[in-house]
């Protein structure tokens, strides 16, 4: 910033940016966080479960249980809601990575055909299947910015039983996103919001057609001035008809929304993002 500049002024160029930043990525992090914050709470309110629950030493950060013989909603309920690490608003902003690598999780690339809602499918029936599918929907939503978008796809891929698709709360954060800006129902075509997946955890099994997984992705938000924060999402996924579907029931407790690398992302238990090129449809035999 320019020394002549004035006080009012560096005041005024501060508060622009931050405006930005907030409006542009945090309107989308935040907002679902809060979001999915009361609708946890709210579960937590009718399943009886007091705030003992969140401040219980025991959080979750990797796969709690892994079932091969499902045993019913009750077991999936609590795998769902078992509390996740809480970190603060802040770790979701680029930070300092560790030198030590975390463990890695090996996603598959899926088919590259598109399924219902024009969402890339053909994930196989594994928790890291189940991953894959996730940051697809989670994909198609976010960087289309768009209700109407947000509201198909969720249509498409989630099973009745659970929230309605404007409850959503990667529904919660378009429309945020969208009042925010004053930008009507899609996005400007000026701005731009792109997903990266980064990490990744299987917080819970129950038996082969059923799981809650985690992506962490990193957001770039675009609009005059550029930005990244991480975004973190978890969902019940339920194996239907060849392919992982939101499952029904109330929505896992959040997760963590950390820098990728970062210690505090390796203490959530978020495991290195790894493309598995073996089932990529473009993967050659011998190629490295």
């Amino acid at each position: 910033m320019r020394r002549a500049a004035t006080k009012k002024a560096e005041g005024t160029s501060e508060w622009s940016r931050r405006r930005l930043l907030g409006i542009l990525v945090m309107a989308v992090v935040v907002a679902a966080l809060l979001i999915g914050g009361l609708v946890y709470g709210s579960y937590l309110a009718l399943a009886g479960i007091g705030d003992d629950a969140t401040a219980a030493p025991g959080v979750a950060t990797g796969e709690s249980d892994h079932s091969t013989v499902a045993q019913g909603a009750a077991h999936r309920d609590e795998i769902a809601a078992e509390p996740m690490l809480t970190v603060p608003e802040r770790a979701a902003w680029p930070g300092e990575t560790v030198s030590t690598e975390a463990p890695v999780i090996k996603i598959p690339a899926g088919t590259g055909v598109n399924g219902p809602a024009f969402v890339r499918t053909g994930f196989p029936q594994t928790p890291e299947g189940a991953i894959g599918q996730l940051a697809q929907i989670d994909l198609a939503v976010l960087q289309s910015m768009s209700l109407t978008t947000a509201e198909e796809v969720y249509n498409a891929w989630a099973r009745p039983g659970g929230v309605r698709a404007e409850d959503w709360w990667i529904t919660a954060s378009v429309r945020a996103f969208l009042t925010s800006t004053d930008m009507g129902e899609v996005k400007d075509p000026s701005s731009s919001v792109s997903l990266e997946p980064a990490a990744a955890l299987v917080k819970g099994t129950d038996g082969p057609d059923w799981t809650t997984v985690c992506v962490l992705m990193k957001v770039s938000a675009s609009y005059k001035q550029e930005a990244q924060i991480a975004f973190a999402h978890c969902e019940r996924m339920q194996w239907v008809g060849g392919r992982w579907m939101v499952a029904p029931g109330a929505p896992p407790a959040p997760a963590p929304a950390t820098w990728p690398g970062t210690q505090l992302a390796h203490q959530a238990g978020w495991r290195t993002w790894s493309t598995d090129a073996t089932t990529d449809p473009d993967h050659i035999e011998g190629d490295h």
